[in-house]
């Protein structure tokens, strides 16, 4: 058998590939889970410290755009380092020291991390980003008096009150000059603004933030000539009711050149230096910002050393091997019942092998399974040849009654007179009945037989097919009769209702004997419909209940058709009741008669 199997075909040879494959995917994904662990949990330091450096200049920005010089800033310098515990320095564009948490005598970095000029840096508008433009929190002679915020936070609420009539909701910002400006809910609509609130008085300038704006006009003059501009053109601090606050004043709207994109930026660069100049004397001058170890952090990286690659691979090797050591134990005893197994069923059918059971593992229920269908198989066998002389049986005896009859008649023996022809005719219906039963039962066994449900009442139900038997039961002296409790439904096919229930009424009628009684019983049990066929005959014996729904089978050894139907009957029940979602059972007690029960589902809220 080896031999006709290739090896790399083999369930031991591939066992042991893939038990191989597995530890070596297991050790190398176990290496890259701890390089990338430990090189994500250093890139996410790197990026908190990344987080602390904008935070430290951000910090400075402020203090500069907020003072004319550095003097006072170490305090703060030394509360940031303590913060981020980093060492913080700040020198000027020439290296002399200005403030440093380090110890006096440090030397600096390298180079410096950043330069902290709020005049051409912005590091508050965008939280971790350093945008070109002037800091907003310089704010220089634009600063609004104490009179002023007062009288502006009055026209911002007056505002506010009338957006909110008009269903707006806004919330109440400050500038860093102390401008006051509304800024709309998340969700609303930031171009919608109703007539009667846009007054305007909120976007006019104030004195102080006129005069500014003069000043600035005049330092801008010539720019703003060369740009071909009006030299006295308005500017406009750029503030309205969505928040929006433009870094520097701009053109006021309106009197913007149209297509002349070129002119209108060089005017809006020569705006910009003029209120860098006009801001210069209220901050502090341009520094360097030097932290830790210096700005130029190195890229993040994880490299093993020659050490650390020799443990991997001698732990990998040592896995590996215990690995394939295991698979190869394993897998024998898990291939050598497999064998077995194959050998077994190479054997010929008629034999019949079964194999011995020696584990109980997964492998020793394969064996126990293979044994018991050895055994059905070994059983259905016998079945099939038993019924295949049963069916002989049924069809020869009224085939040769009808042949008999009918060669005498056309010898001339006999005449074919109505007693003659109503024999045949019965023998015929034999054969049709036995047909039928068949057909039902090859129906079933196929998956094929078809239902036709509907709502059924069991009462009547079972008075159709007392009606149906009333004849039968009169010429046997038997007394038939029903017992419905409540009114329960079914959701069944009546036809075939009928069917089952008229089998087991006939072979009830034919074990009872005369004077006796066949009672049609139906009750609800809980879901379940009971439908129950109680006679009072001969009964059954305790080891021919188990055989009574088998096909072909007959109480009577005899097979006397005078006693016994085709023996189809109750197997054809069976199947009926079981297309129906329920069951069929049988009790009897020898001489006190027998119960045949029908348990089907019941339909809800009809009783």
């Amino acid at each position: 058998m080896n031999g006709r199997i290739p090896l790399r075909k083999r369930l031991l040879v591939r066992l042991l590939i893939a038990s191989g494959l597995i530890a070596v995917c297991s050790v190398a994904a176990t290496a890259w889970l701890a390089v990338e662990t430990t090189t994500r949990a250093l890139r996410e330091e790197q990026g908190q410290v990344l987080a602390d450096d904008m935070d430290v200049l951000a910090r400075l920005s402020g203090y500069a755009a907020s003072h004319p010089d550095w003097t006072g800033v170490e305090k703060t310098v030394r509360e940031l380092s303590a913060q981020t515990g980093r060492r913080i320095a700040l020198t000027t564009t020439d290296r002399t020291p200005i403030a440093d948490s380090a110890p006096p005598g440090t030397s600096l970095p390298v180079s410096a991390a950043a330069t902290v000029d709020p005049l051409r840096t912005d590091t508050f508008s965008e939280r971790g980003a350093q945008l070109g433009g002037t800091d907003p929190r310089v704010v220089g002679p634009y600063r609004l008096t104490a009179v002023e915020r007062t009288k502006l936070d009055a026209l911002a609420r007056e505002r506010q009150r009338c957006f909110a009539r008009y269903g707006i909701d806004t919330s109440l910002t400050r500038t860093p000059s102390g401008r006051p400006v509304l800024t709309q809910t998340e969700g609303a609509d930031p171009v919608y603004e109703p007539e009667v609130c846009a007054d305007d008085w909120l976007n006019t300038p104030m004195p102080t933030e006129e005069k500014a704006l003069t000043a600035l006009q005049k330092r801008a003059r010539g720019c703003l000539t060369r740009a071909g501009l009006e030299p006295g053109v308005p500017l406009a601090l750029g503030v309205d009711l969505t928040g929006v606050t433009p870094k520097t004043p701009t053109i006021a709207p309106g009197f913007a050149k149209s297509g002349e994109g070129e002119l209108w930026r060089e005017a809006k660069a020569c705006l910009d230096d003029a209120r860098r100049a006009q801001l210069d004397p209220y901050v502090a001058p341009a520094a360097e910002l030097f932290l830790g170890g210096g700005g130029d952090t190195p890229a993040v990286r994880f490299d093993m050393s020659p050490a650390n690659k020799t443990k991997v691979v001698g732990a990998a090797g040592l896995v590996l091997a215990v690995t394939v050591a295991v698979t190869a134990v394993v897998a024998t005893r898990l291939v050598r019942p497999l064998r077995a197994l194959t050998e077994a069923a190479q054997q010929p059918p008629d034999r019949h092998v079964r194999v011995p059971v020696t584990t109980r593992d997964e492998t020793g229920i394969l064996a126990a399974a293979f044994n018991e269908l050895t055994e059905r198989r070994e059983r259905l066998e016998t079945q099939r040849r038993a019924m295949v002389s049963d069916i002989a049986h049924e069809l020869r005896s009224p085939l040769t009654n009808i042949r008999g009859w009918l060669e005498v008649t056309r010898d001339g023996v006999v005449d074919p007179d109505p007693a003659l022809l109503a024999s045949l005719h019965d023998e015929a219906l034999v054969l049709q009945r036995v047909i039928d039963d068949l057909r039902d039962l090859a129906d079933a066994d196929a998956g094929t037989l078809r239902l036709h449900p509907e709502p059924v009442r069991c009462d009547e139900l079972l008075g159709q097919v007392v009606a149906a038997h009333r004849v039968a039961a009169d010429a046997a002296g038997v007394s038939l009769r029903t017992a419905v409790d409540g009114t329960p439904w079914l959701d069944a096919d009546p036809v075939r209702m009928r069917q089952a229930l008229g089998n087991l009424v006939s072979n009830a009628l034919r074990h009872t004997p005369e004077g006796g009684t066949v009672t049609l019983a139906a009750r609800r049990a809980g879901d379940c419909v009971l439908l129950e066929v109680t006679d009072t005959g001969s009964g059954l014996a305790p080891d021919e209940l188990p055989h009574v729904f088998d096909r072909f089978w007959r109480a009577e050894k005899s097979r006397s058709r005078r006693t016994g139907g085709s023996g189809l009957g109750l197997p054809i029940v069976r199947h009926l009741v079981a297309a129906h979602g329920g069951t069929a059972e049988a009790t009897s007690e020898p001489g006190a008669g027998s119960v045949f029960t029908l348990r089907l589902p019941g339909t809800a809220g009809q009783d």
